[in-house]
């Protein structure tokens, strides 16, 4: 089986190969086993394909970039063949009044069924007037457009929390969309850009099950973002033992050591970044030997800066000295008090036994 998607003008195909490895790689994000796949690809390849409408607003287009540039499988191709995408203005052929009647059209036709997919901040200061589209504000687009849509997935740290836009002293007032929008079911995928497959899951989620995933208190699904970075990081060991680069470019960095001193924030940063390769290259940027920035949290823009200073507040398995080191020092305590345990014992023994001697005598 294929399925055709136009992407960008040009007709680009889906094999059935990859796009059943994009369903299983989604379903293993998502935490479901194996016996899932078939209702993720069942949901999937529905031939009534969810419309959605896609929003730019304060933003570097990052997020659509990574997601058109995915690859094994094509994530890009394999979301456009999912949904019905009516409008985006990267990827739309119209433009100007042609393309704001493609906004139109499909809210008329589709409202409350179609998912709203936000990209960008949204300015609030002075009435809006720092991003307009169309003649109209942001703030007016998305209190327009965003009740009218059956979900909100706000795509990209500048959509969910603000981004760098909202970062000190925020001069347009950039707010995320969960700040203006309400009454309307919204989950945030953060990141700057987010990994594809946190899309990727949360659409085949809403697909499959008719809901969106479970969330944090931040909004963010929980099969993505429930754990730390520095929880799954294949640097852990390191840290655990006390093996850390001092410095870019020491023995240490060239050996793979735990990033945390030359200012790695996946101690603070939830995130499956380690588990869930970005674009499949098998790397992330701890791997590739610079620390995690936190860019899935709010405000990382001022709360994780400087970026190459060190997190205050964590604490190193034994003081620095590393868990095996502790452990044996403290196995060193143990023995040594256990020998004097042992020692007195046979003392006391033996006194006793002098002692009883002379009682007897």
């Amino acid at each position: 089986m294929s399925r055709q998607v136009v992407n960008q003008g040009k007709n680009t195909q889906v094999s059935r190969r990859s796009f059943i490895k994009g369903c299983t790689m989604a379903a293993a994000a998502l935490g479901l086993s194996d016996t899932m796949v078939p209702k993720l690809v069942e949901a999937a390849t529905s031939a009534q394909r969810p419309p959605v409408v896609w929003l730019h607003f304060q933003e570097c287009t990052g997020c659509t970039e990574s997601l058109l540039r995915a690859s094994h499988p094509d994530i890009g191709r394999l979301i456009l063949d999912i949904i019905s995408l009516d409008y985006h203005e990267t990827v739309m052929a119209p433009s100007g009044y042609q393309a704001e009647k493609s906004l139109t059209d499909a809210l008329e036709k589709y409202e409350g069924k179609f998912i709203c997919v936000v990209e960008g901040a949204i300015p609030t200061k002075d009435g809006g007037i720092y991003c307009k589209i169309g003649d109209r504000t942001a703030m007016e687009i998305l209190a327009d457009v965003g009740p009218k849509a059956a979900a909100v997935i706000a795509i990209g740290t500048c959509a969910a929390f603000g981004g760098i836009q909202a970062a000190d002293p925020n001069p347009t007032g950039a707010v995320g969309v969960s700040k203006l929008l309400k009454g309307t079911p919204i989950i945030n995928i953060p990141g700057c850009p987010p990994n594809p497959i946190c899309f990727l899951g949360t659409v085949l989620h809403y697909l499959t099950f008719k809901r969106l995933p479970r969330t944090d208190q931040l909004g963010r699904p929980l099969f993505a973002y429930g754990r730390k970075n520095h929880d799954q990081c294949e640097r852990r060991a390191h840290f655990d033992e006390g093996r850390f680069v001092e410095q870019f470019g020491d023995d240490a960095h060239r050996q793979g050591y735990c990033l945390y001193k030359v200012g790695c924030k996946g101690p603070q940063t939830y995130a499956n970044c380690p588990v869930a390769r970005f674009n499949d290259v098998d790397v992330w940027p701890v791997s590739a030997g610079h620390g995690c920035v936190g860019c899935t949290e709010p405000d990382f823009w001022d709360t994780m800066t400087p970026f190459y200073e060190r997190l205050p507040g964590v604490t190193i398995p034994g003081g620095g000295a590393g868990i095996v080191d502790a452990a044996t020092s403290k196995g060193k305590i143990i023995l040594g008090a256990a020998a004097g345990a042992v020692g007195l014992h046979a003392a006391a023994g033996i006194g006793k036994k002098i002692f009883g001697n002379k009682s007897e005598e």
